[in-house]
């Protein structure tokens, strides 16, 4: 495992792109790309009143393991994964927040935040209509993306329809 890891390192050094690394799938073999990482989302109030602001906030971790823990605590800005820990919070990393109405297929672009340094994230956004708020990470270097999402039902009179 440590030798392919290592192995990964140095073409990483030299900017050889590790083909397929990219495209690998959420079970591909963490010691080859990176931490595992999870994304939590929580859009508050619930339900939400139309027009009103909408607090979506949430927190991105990566998994502690070995591997992790041996080659890549600088690259996260993670001083040190306790043993109590089995996820470590990621700060600095950017988290993109898609909404998607209900019966509708498109996913329309909300906002783009940032991680805190301790890995939460808050961004607050207008509820017009039900649907499903979605928090997007896309993974870099050495994490893989995750994402989360959370159901809204927006309620109150709609005055006119858009």
């Amino acid at each position: 495992m440590m030798r392919r890891l290592a192995a990964g390192l140095a073409a990483a050094a030299l900017g050889v792109t590790v083909v397929g690394a990219a495209a690998a799938p959420a079970m591909a073999d963490p010691g080859l790309d990176g931490g595992q990482t999870r994304l939590q989302l929580d859009a508050n109030p619930e339900p939400a009143w139309r027009g009103r602001p909408l607090t979506l906030e949430g927190k991105l971790s990566v998994q502690c393991d070995e591997d992790y823990i041996s080659g890549f605590v600088s690259v996260h800005n993670a001083d040190h994964c306790r043993k109590s820990e089995s996820w470590h919070r990621l700060g600095w990393k950017r988290i993109v927040i898609l909404f998607k109405p209900d019966g509708s297929g498109e996913w329309e672009y909300v906002d783009t935040v940032r991680t805190s340094g301790d890995g939460y994230f808050e961004t607050t956004a207008r509820a017009y209509t039900s649907g499903t708020w979605r928090a997007v990470f896309e993974g870099s270097r050495w994490l893989e993306r995750s994402e989360a999402a959370d159901w809204v039902k927006v309620v109150g009179r709609r005055h006119h329809h858009h």
